[in-house]
């Protein structure tokens, strides 16, 4: 018996030491990979100061993800991250505007780079402005004499757009210039809601104000169908006409429409790159090892790297992309506004606020820029932001908003003490209109035996999402939405110099691309953000202008926590994240292009200036 104890007890011991060393090599191990974590964010950090070089060569433009006027994760994030587990093919990876097109400026007049090379194909796209803006710096570095390829295995229409300022595009034998239009396609929950018993409580005003929608209909609304039919038509020939141009052909034959598209295939057999390269849509059908040779010959041999010489623009390094010395600040207003502050991918009321209020309290800051692409938000967010802005323009500071793709609602709220406002003919603006919706469960939980009751000393205090709204709440509710109507009428009103009536005939939430918006008196000018900035520095009457961009830049802490994050989902197999039906993207995608549909509705009073449909467009 003592045998078989000293047996058990030593099996025991032996695992026991078994599992401290197992412990301990993980923890040890993880502590090794976080100080060469931490070694190589102080190593950027310490190089960052002093810019390499780059290869005499190309600018490779090997954009991945797609383009935003403010990423979610900073740029100096994303270069550390790719330093330290190299290059990523991310296609929700986000890249700054200005930093993609601050690049192409410098490559201009940089002696070692003597071309470029747009290689898009892990590009995944940006709304209409920022194309047409790094459009224009990609015909400045064209117009100087230096040469831009494009190459693709296939091009999608955002590829494609940036693809036809090249000199030269190069396309697979087996590809194709996927050009197609552009669509709205959002969800609608009314059927779901009924399903679930839900309650919806919506209170509007504005015959086109269809952000609503989604909790009311299982379709679109003929009066937001109409809407939405004239400015995405507007979009589509924008984008056409611009491509048509850069390629010497008419739009008709750019895109003779689907039957004209159908009837080119069948002459070419269903050869689609064959089709791209007798339409003139590209210059030569090259595999990529051919297209290496031919870029070989134009750019010179690596031997060490087997390739073409060319820079990546991840690696290129911006030797003065602002500074805090700058006379004229920027503020970003990117993404869905909602309360409190800024998180990820949408616009915080209070941070907003307080950016807007250091550029006015700082002597330096002579103007502020506002830069807008928000499909609007939270009533009381806007209301934040722009009484912030309205102090500064009373301060003395002149105020430019340069609007991206989208300045809708709350976009358009948190724009109306401007002095100036410059919008792109694509941007999508005005959708003056408020809503609001409360959602309550009580039949769905009478449907599963779940009850409420209780006392109150009136119907006001007698409110909660597991009961009925009581009437009296729901007309309190109307009155306080109309009210924030006619508000947002009057700001209008007296921004624009019209009448709030004149201002209600062009508003009921009606969507208008900047062209419209220029006709209907709502912005001053066309242009892009160098017309804001120049804008600025000629109100502020400022000889010279050096821009000081208010962001926050991220901690030593976050950098290294978001990049271990980055690690660990870098990690994960691809196998693994094959499991995923390729389906789910697509519902995913759709819910994320419905911005501010749930996680950002934390208005106090419930209060809405958004338009959904704004950011649907693909």
């Amino acid at each position: 018996m003592r045998t078989l104890w000293r047996f058990f007890a030593g099996f025991f011991k032996w695992t026991w030491r078994l599992l401290n060393f197992v412990r301990e090599f993980i923890l040890n191990l993880f502590l090794i990979v976080l100080i060469l974590i931490c070694a190589g964010i102080y190593f950027q950090f310490s190089s960052s100061s002093t810019p390499a070089e780059p290869q005499k060569g190309a600018l490779i433009v090997d954009l991945t993800g797609v383009v935003v006027d403010k990423p979610s994760v900073s740029n100096k994030l994303s270069k550390i991250g790719r330093s330290l587990l190299g290059a990523s093919s991310d296609r929700l990876k986000e890249n700054s505007l200005f930093d993609v097109v601050n690049a192409i400026r410098q490559a201009k007049g940089d002696a070692n780079i003597s071309g470029m090379v747009l290689d898009l194909r892990d590009f995944a796209g940006a709304d209409q402005p920022s194309l047409q803006y790094i459009g224009k710096a990609l015909r400045e570095f064209r117009d100087s004499g230096k040469h831009i390829y494009a190459t693709g295995d296939s091009y999608s229409q955002a590829q494609y757009y940036l693809a036809s300022f090249a000199n030269k595009i190069y396309l697979s034998p087996q590809g194709t210039v996927d050009l197609h239009g552009f669509a709205t396609n959002g969800l609608y929950y009314k059927s779901l809601l009924d399903n679930l018993k839900v309650s919806s409580h919506v209170f509007r005003v504005g015959t086109y104000k269809s952000a609503v929608e989604p909790f009311l209909r299982d379709d679109m609304s003929p009066d937001a169908r109409m809407a939405d039919s004239r400015w995405i038509g507007e979009l589509w020939q924008n984008y056409l006409t611009t491509v048509a141009a850069n390629r010497q052909i008419t739009p008709e034959q750019l895109f003779p429409g689907a039957q004209g598209l159908l009837d080119g295939l069948q002459k070419t057999g269903g050869d689609t790159a064959i089709y791209a390269k007798d339409n003139k849509l590209v210059d030569e059908l090259a595999s990529r090892s051919l297209v290496d040779q031919q870029l070989s010959k134009v750019f010179g041999w690596d031997q060490q790297a087997k390739d073409y010489k060319g820079t990546s623009i991840y690696d290129y390094q911006l030797k003065d992309n602002g500074s805090s010395d700058g006379n004229i600040a920027v503020v970003m207003a990117n993404g869905a506004i909602m309360d409190g502050e800024e998180t990820p991918g949408s616009v915080g009321g209070d941070t907003t606020a307080m950016e807007i209020r250091q550029a006015r309290l700082d002597p330096k800051i002579k103007a502020i820029v506002l830069r807008v692409n928000s499909p609007g938000g939270s009533v009381t967010a806007s209301e934040t932001i722009r009484e912030e802005l309205a102090a500064a323009k009373e301060a003395g500071k002149p105020v430019v908003v340069s609007m991206g793709g989208m300045a809708a609602s709350g976009g358009y709220w948190i724009s109306t003490p401007a002095s100036y406002i410059i919008a792109s003919p694509s941007t999508l603006t005005g959708s003056i209109g408020i809503f609001g919706v409360i959602n309550t469960v009580e039949n769905t939980l009478d449907a599963i035996g779940v009850h409420t009751d209780g006392v109150s000393t009136s119907p006001l205090a007698d409110v909660a999402t597991t009961k009925a709204l009581p009437p009296e709440v729901q007309q309190m509710m109307q009155l306080s939405i109309e009210n924030g109507y006619k508000n947002f009428l009057g700001l209008v009103a007296k921004s624009r110099n019209k009448t709030p009536e004149q201002i209600d005939q062009i508003a009921q939430g009606h969507v208008w691309t900047g062209s419209d918006a220029k006709a209907n008196g709502l912005v001053d000018a066309m242009g892009d953000f160098d017309d804001a900035v120049a804008k600025a520095a000629e109100l502020a009457k400022l000889k010279t202008s050096k821009l000081n961009w208010y962001q926050d830049d991220p901690s030593f802490a976050d950098l290294l926590f978001s990049q271990l994050d980055v690690s660990a989902r870098a990690a994960l197999p691809q196998a693994l994240k094959a499991w995923l039906p390729a389906p789910m993207y697509d519902v995913m995608a759709t819910l994320k292009n419905q911005p501010g549909l749930f996680d950002t509705m934390n208005d106090p009073q419930n209060r809405y200036a958004m338009c959904l449909t704004c950011g649907q467009v693909k």
